[in-house]
């Protein structure tokens, strides 16, 4: 009785330890091709296996080419697989390839912020530039020095005509009025008048022009009172 209950555990235990030893004695099978098939849709190095069967069969989404390799007795016609000429693309882009694409997408961005940046960089320094005139102050005097001939010239021509000279004189004036109103737009300073002082300047040197020839007019007005009346 007891020899059987012995033999019995035996058994059992070498059945139980039969299926770990199969186990251990069954080779891992690596499948290669399905692993180069597998890396070149992905993101691994681009190859197929077998190669010549890729080559005759699968060229165009492979891109297998064949070409000659010396390697002495061995020399022979090879099979090698080029992306570029494959006409089918990767489930995920190569790291490589997506770092460089994010790399240049933030270059892209941090130029175009340079950009805005120096623009309104450019627009502070033009609002601090239209803020204050600093040119009428060139120009003031000379203003006031014609206004004063063509207001004392004007005001001869209508007392030494008795009135006479009424429209001539009202036509000037009114030329006159027009170049100050403009002298006056020129100089208004802050928020909403916006000329810089570079054309400040050269919009005072046209009025200047203008008020000048302007002067001319009225001594020339003058000298005919002075002749007729």
């Amino acid at each position: 009785m007891k020899f059987r209950t012995i033999t019995a555990l035996s058994l059992a235990l070498l059945i139980a330890a039969l299926p770990a030893a199969v186990s251990a004695k069954t080779p891992k099978i690596h499948d290669d091709q399905k692993e180069k098939q597998w890396q070149s849709m992905e993101n691994g190095p681009w190859g197929f296996a077998p190669d010549w069967y890729y080559y005759f069969l699968h060229k165009n989404y492979s891109g297998a080419e064949m070409y000659w390799k010396w390697a002495g007795f061995k020399s022979g016609y090879r099979v090698r697989f080029k992306e570029e000429k494959s006409n089918v693309k990767r489930i995920m882009p190569v790291r490589v390839t997506a770092e460089e694409t994010q790399r240049q997408k933030l270059s892209k961005v941090e130029k175009e912020r340079a950009y805005v940046e120096s623009l309104y960089k450019e627009e502070l320094a033009r609002e601090a530039d239209r803020a204050v005139d600093v040119t009428y102050s060139i120009y003031k005097d000379e203003f006031s020095r014609m206004q004063d001939c063509i207001a004392d010239g004007l005001l001869y021509c209508l007392n030494k005509s008795k009135g006479k000279m009424k429209y001539q004189v009202d036509e000037l004036s009114r030329q006159n009025e027009i170049i100050c109103a403009n002298i006056a737009y020129i100089h208004k300073q802050g928020v909403g008048y916006g000329l810089e002082n570079a054309k400040r300047q050269q919009a005072y040197e046209e009025a200047k022009t203008e008020m000048g020839k302007l002067v001319s007019r009225t001594a020339r007005l003058a000298a005919v009172a002075a002749t007729h009346y």
